[in-house]
Order: structure tokens, then C-alpha cells, then sequence
């Protein structure tokens, strides 16, 4: 009976340190939802209602989930996370702000999944950018829709080199600014668009000194300025997509665009690029300046 009883007491003593474990600790996995609270734990039956309410709660390397359709506002990431809202509307609506930030470390991993940021540029004080990329080893924003937006639909401005920019499946589109705008020079960022479009913007896709991207089976179109531009020491290779519409189609601007088996057609102006002899360029108001891009031997 005496062993019963102590084991009793310290049962008695642990239960409140057992029972206040959970309120401190952080979740791999939290949720948000329009009819949440930020004091909740964001649990999947106590969700928050933003993301920022939720980052705080959501270890490094965890994941937010959307519970059901509704805005959940502007959020800076500062470490490794998912933000997943591919199976109901996750919006972002700002005013006078980028709807994403991401300050991560230079190792953490960042993934957005059907997330619509929207940042009214036809209003008083529309939002900045889209998403804002400061400091994160890789970056995939997949599944999304990143619109009117005063300045840049996605802007990369990180300067450590050897990061990655992954967008697939994506629309970015009538943003003031650049859609897709790898910006820090000097350095060797590697970009991949897939099955995205960049249209309507002032340019579609604008890579500055030292990156490196590669477009596949997406739409660059409607552009103001241009549809792709590289700036010198920038390298852009186009497979099977279609540059169309723009001011001007695609330009090395002292840089290399390469494209291959797509269309360059109604533009203003073709502009200036490399061919590997399989494109069909048709309909612009003035021809581009095409040279031969010849493989090298394997």
C-alpha cells in the first residue's frame, strides 16, 4: 500500500507539467482557417486565422494547411516551412506591403502550394510584391496565383549564390513591375520555371548578371516591355513554350536567351536571340536578330 501511494503522489505532481507541455511546444503541422483565432493552438479543432498567427506555433520544417477558403494575410517566413493551401483558396490580400516575405536562413527550404496573392494595383495603395525573397537556400512556389502587384510578382534578391528558385504550375500576371525578376547580380542563382505563365506584366521574365534559368512549356505573353530579358553574364534557355504578344519578344540584352522548339510570334518586336533551328517565328511586327545556338558535342 505504501508503494501505491507514492507512486500515486508522483503521478499527482507530473500530470500539471505533463498537461502545460503541449501549450509551449511547437506543432509539425498547424492550421488556419476564416472563422479561426490567433490564441488558438492551430490545431486542426483550434485553428488560427492567419499565417503569421500560425508561424510562430509551426516548427522549423513544418507545414500550415488552410482549412477551408479565406484571406489569411501577409506572413514572413524566417525558417524552413510549407505553406499549403493547394485544396481550398489561400488568399493573400495586402495594401502597401509584399504579401510573402521570406528571411530564412541560408540553409532552410521553403515551399508555397495554391496560395492567390492578390495585390490590387488599381486601388489607392496596392501591395508591393508578391513574394519577396531575401534569404533561403531553396524556395518552389507551385500551384499559385500571384497578381497586380505595384512592383515585382516574384523577386529574388538573394546574394549568397548557388540558391534555387523553383515555379511550377503558377501564373504570375499583371504585376506593374517584373513578373519573375531574379535580381541579385553577380551571382549564380539557378531558376526553373515549368508549365507557368508571365503575362500582362511590364516584363515577363528579367535576369539579372550571373543567374541562370530555365523555362519549359510555359506562356510568356502581353508583356509591356518585353518577354524575357538577360542582362550580360545572365543565361535564359526557353524549351517548347510560347513567347508572344510582348513589346518585345525575348533579348539577350548583353546576356544569353536561348530557345528551342517554341513559338516567337506577334510581338512588336522579335528581338534578339538564339536559335537552335527548331522554333517557329512568325508575325512580328519586326523580325528578330536570330543567331545559331549549336550544342556542343557530348
Amino acid at each position: 500500500m505504501r508503494r501505491i501511494a507514492l507512486m500515486a503522489l508522483a503521478i499527482g505532481l507530473l500530470t500539471p507539467v505533463l498537461a502545460s507541455a503541449p501549450a509551449n511546444a511547437q506543432a509539425t503541422r498547424t492550421w488556419v482557417s476564416g472563422v479561426g483565432d490567433d490564441v488558438n493552438p492551430c490545431s486542426r479543432t483550434a485553428p488560427c486565422k492567419t499565417f503569421a498567427g500560425a508561424i510562430s506555433k509551426t516548427a522549423a520544417g513544418g507545414e500550415i494547411n488552410c482549412l477551408d477558403p479565406a484571406g489569411f494575410g501577409a506572413v514572413t517566413i524566417t525558417k524552413s516551412m510549407t505553406l499549403n493551401c493547394n485544396h481550398t483558396l489561400g488568399s493573400i490580400l495586402v495594401a502597401g506591403t509584399p504579401g510573402i516575405i521570406i528571411n530564412a536562413l541560408a540553409t532552410d527550404r521553403v515551399y508555397l502550394k495554391g496560395i492567390q496573392l492578390q495585390g490590387l494595383n488599381k486601388t489607392a495603395i496596392p501591395g508591393t510584391i508578391g513574394v519577396r525573397i531575401l534569404s533561403a537556400a531553396t524556395v518552389s512556389i507551385e500551384d499559385c496565383v500571384i497578381t497586380a502587384f505595384s512592383q515585382q510578382g516574384i523577386s529574388d534578391t538573394r546574394s549568397g549564390g548557388n540558391t534555387e528558385l523553383f515555379v511550377r504550375n503558377s501564373v504570375i500576371s499583371h504585376n506593374t513591375g517584373v513578373g519573375i525578376n531574379p535580381a541579385a547580380t553577380g551571382v549564380n542563382n539557378n531558376i526553373e520555371i515549368d508549365n507557368s505563365s508571365s503575362i500582362n506584366n511590364s516584363f515577363g521574365v528579367a535576369v539579372a548578371t550571373g543567374n541562370n534559368v530555365q523555362i519549359r512549356r510555359s506562356v510568356i505573353a502581353g508583356n509591356a516591355n518585353a518577354g524575357a530579358v538577360a542582362d550580360a553574364g545572365a543565361n535564359v534557355d526557353i524549351d517548347s513554350s510560347a513567347i508572344t504578344g510582348n513589346a518585345t519578344g525575348a533579348s539577350g540584352a548583353g546576356g544569353n536567351v536561348r530557345i528551342s522548339n517554341s513559338d516567337v510570334s506577334f510581338n512588336v518586336a522579335g528581338g534578339s536571340f538564339a536559335s537552335y533551328g527548331n522554333n517557329r517565328v512568325a508575325a512580328n511586327g519586326t523580325a528578330p536578330t536570330i543567331t545559331a545556338a549549336v550544342p556542343a558535342l557530348q
